[in-house]
């Protein structure tokens, strides 16, 4: 199955999803026909295992940049520049995720509230070890993820000749100003 989605994510992200077709995906594969209908029915399946599998792989990709022993603003520096680099690799996100909006509406809006569920709880943590201000709910999340979804399609879309870190730390830089918790400077 994995060799199907990443050919479907080849062919959407290239052709949209209402030109891509089910022959290039199993083309781009290397499989037969029939190995598609093992694990799909119809283009619209695959195309919603799709956006599911790539939120999983943002998720899995930025969770894995996580430690532990981080602070809370090194925390979102080093998931946003893990985001970057995944934006770098996989340009068709921007595509597919968008074209969900349309193509399956619940798997886009899924996508975009797991992430702010994630985000939303990492500000809680900031918040709960001293290093957030107090009152950090789901609009700063939202907030946080549209600032990083806008850095994603400049800096990793449509140019990547910027270093992921060094976005990585401006954007650290608005937090820190934005919602530091006051020590009373």
């Amino acid at each position: 199955m994995r060799k199907l989605l990443d050919a479907a994510e080849a062919e959407f992200g290239e052709r949209g999803f209402h030109d891509a077709s089910i022959s290039g995906i199993t083309r781009r594969a290397g499989t037969a026909l029939g190995s598609f209908y093992t694990y799909f029915d119809t283009k619209d399946d695959v195309f919603r295992a799709l956006v599911r599998d790539m939120s999983e792989r943002v998720r899995q990709v930025v969770g894995s940049s996580l430690g532990p022993d981080m602070s809370a603003f090194q925390t979102e520096e080093a998931a946003l520049a893990s985001f970057l680099t995944f934006a770098r690799d996989h340009k068709e996100i921007y595509r597919i995720i968008d074209e969900a909006e349309f193509v399956d509406p619940g798997s886009y809006r899924e996508h975009y509230e797991t992430t702010a569920t994630r985000i939303e709880a990492r500000l809680k943590a900031g918040e709960k070890s001293g290093e957030f201000r107090a009152g950090m709910e789901e609009a700063h999340a939202w907030a946080l993820m549209g600032m990083n979804v806008f850095l994603g399609l400049r800096y990793g879309v449509w140019s990547d000749s910027r270093p992921a870190e060094d976005l990585a730390a401006i954007a650290r830089s608005i937090l820190e100003r934005g919602i530091a918790a006051d020590r009373g400077d």
